[in-house]
């Protein structure tokens, strides 16, 4: 098997375990949930902080109506906070790092969060498209 072959089977298996990775269940954490995107204009990865409240069934509730906060689709709610950062590194040194107290409670979330800015970061020195995970 030549490199290219061996590279483009590689490359198909890390897609096959990072697509079963993201379809597994993760807690939510309690401090709220950020919107992760590229702000291209400005050459910045940028993450709004919004709060929440996880109700008894698990759900993340908007803490001024009580409603649940949908996964997907847009939702009219004001960000708590707006970090930016050129690079992922410099992001999650805005986040977890410069802001007492840190907005994130649960280690899981912060891996995420870290990985998200790597993959936004990706995308915006490679001129892609980025769509948070």
């Amino acid at each position: 098997m030549n490199l290219t072959a061996e590279t483009n089977s590689l490359t198909q298996q890390l897609h096959v375990i990072d697509a079963q990775l993201s379809k597994r269940s993760l807690a939510l954490d309690p401090s709220g949930y950020f919107i992760i995107y590229v702000d291209r204009q400005q050459n910045l990865i940028c993450a709004k902080h919004y709060s929440n409240i996880i109700n008894d069934q698990g759900l993340a509730v908007d803490p001024e109506t009580g409603k649940p906060i949908p996964a997907r689709g847009k939702v009219d709610r004001q960000a708590m906070h707006l970090f930016t950062g050129r690079t992922a590194k410099e992001l999650c040194v805005e986040i977890f790092e410069k802001t007492q107290p840190c907005p994130v409670t649960l280690f899981d979330h912060a891996a995420y969060l870290g990985r998200e800015a790597q993959r936004a970061e990706l995308a915006l020195l490679q001129q892609q498209e980025y769509i948070q995970d």
